[in-house]
């Protein structure tokens, strides 16, 4: 996101506030493993934008959801008619989270069965927002149905491996840590069931001065940090920022600058040059009910780690992966591109001609090819915004332009994060596309430009 490094955003930091009311509602038991004699259950993940996607059934049927450390209800914003799961004993409420618009309308539905693989648990509050706001299926490429936090997780110590993209379930009362001299532990707290840790930020080039910040951990952004602007005194916008929309949340866009600061550290951990957005009060007016909360760490930072979150005793053990030391890319394109269904294409395949004994005819002189064709469902993608002033906007290309080629290469042979990477490479990178605007083919060409 920095630069534009916006997966635009397929994180939605829901802060979600509920009427007191609300607070009343919560699954008395939470997930257990279905035979009480497990000690583990391993689960594995899709891992998109730095989000990591889970299947999960709700009374019986299969859905796709973010596991999202930093919401406290488990929300569904995406269902069409086949997904029909029967949700029971519903009512209306109102929502609202980070943005700034008012609250959305959406049916509180109770004693749901939710399982995923060998846990479940038989008495669950679900969520539904009636209309989806957010359209991450669209911007991830694949059907995510909603989000899923603390009724998951707050049972279990989970261990999280981005690089093999497996999380393991463990039995707390089973569980025992293993010596490690490399890992560190930090504690957590709670506020409003959402955990909260504290770590160092250097936030000036000049002098190593390091501010304690208190940060969300929030596996449901793909940013590296959100700061709030102003929580403390020197929690500013630096100098060299570029502002934009940062993402969607329940009450509105997400508004912030997008910058880089010189250190992150955690416990033994120095992270160099994360890339950072700095949020103003609008946007985060919600979020800032918590008086001490600063901002967020989202998965641009874990994925960096082999993660346990351990919720029944209030801590999280780190230890550092292989991509510890990766650079901090961002989209620097200044396009939001987004999945916008399905078309049917033609593909020419060239068969080599064999006999009955499998020898290839005509082995002596010419080799023969038969060319068949096939036709298969292909993605289609689409330019969901352009932001102003960016090297995409400066050349012309506009929303809702459908890409026919990037590179020279047919746009519908890219997956979605195939693509968000291409704009992430490197500074100065050419990129060539073609368009159809409106049944205009029309190409442009433009280079990655890095701001921060």
């Amino acid at each position: 996101m920095l630069k534009f490094i916006f997966l635009k955003k397929i994180f939605i930091f829901l802060t979600l506030l509920f009427f007191s009311s609300l607070f009343k509602v919560h699954s008395q038991n939470g997930f257990r493993f279905l035979n009480s004699n497990d000690k583990k259950q391993r689960v594995k993940f899709q891992l998109i934008n730095n989000l990591i996607i889970v299947p999960v059934e709700i009374n019986g049927k299969k859905l796709s959801f973010i596991l999202d450390s930093g919401v406290n209800k488990t929300i569904i914003f995406n269902l069409s008619e086949n997904d029909s799961i029967g949700l029971l004993n519903t009512e209306k409420v109102n929502l609202t989270g980070l943005g700034g618009g008012k609250p959305v309308e959406a049916l509180l539905s109770k004693n749901n069965k939710l399982s995923i693989k060998g846990i479940a648990s038989f008495n669950e509050s679900v969520y539904v927002i009636l209309k989806d706001y957010f359209d991450l299926s669209g911007k991830m490429g694949t059907t995510i149905h909603g989000i899923i936090g603390y009724n998951l997780l707050r049972n279990f110590i989970i261990k999280i491996n981005y690089r093999t993209k497996k999380i393991d379930f463990y039995n707390p009362e089973k569980y025992s840590y293993k010596k490690c001299r490399k890992c560190e532990v930090l504690p957590i707290q709670f506020y409003r069931k959402k955990p909260f840790v504290n770590v160092k930020v250097q936030l000036d080039t000049i002098g190593n001065e390091l501010t304690n910040v208190k940060l969300l951990i929030d596996s449901g952004g793909s940013d590296a940090l959100w700061l709030f602007e102003h929580t403390k005194k020197n929690i500013v916008t630096p100098k060299r920022y570029f502002n934009d929309i940062l993402g969607e949340g329940l009450s509105g866009s997400i508004y912030g600058n997008r910058s880089r600061i010189p250190k992150l550290i955690i416990g033994q951990f120095e992270i160099e040059e994360p890339t950072v957005s700095f949020l103003d009060t609008v946007s985060t007016k919600n979020a800032r009910k918590f008086k001490r909360r600063n901002g967020s760490i989202g998965g641009n930072i874990l994925k960096r780690f082999k993660v346990w979150m351990d919720y029944p005793n209030k801590q999280i053990m780190l230890k550092k992966n292989s991509s510890f030391k990766s650079d901090f890319n961002y989209n620097m394109s200044g396009l939001d591109v987004v999945y916008a269904g399905k078309q049917l294409v033609r593909e020419k395949e060239e068969i080599r001609v064999s006999d009955a004994y499998n020898n290839d005819v005509n082995k002596n002189s010419t080799i023969s090819f038969v060319t068949n064709f096939s036709y298969k469902f292909k993605p289609i993608f689409k330019i969901r915004t352009v932001v102003k002033n960016s090297p995409a906007d400066k050349v012309g290309l506009q929303a809702n332009d459908l890409i026919v080629q990037i590179n020279e290469k047919a746009a519908h042979n890219y997956t979605l994060n195939e693509i968000i990477s291409k704009f992430q490479e490197k500074d100065k990178k050419r990129i060539r596309m073609t368009v159809n605007r409106n049944g205009d083919i029309i190409k442009f060409e433009f280079r990655l430009e890095k701001k921060v």
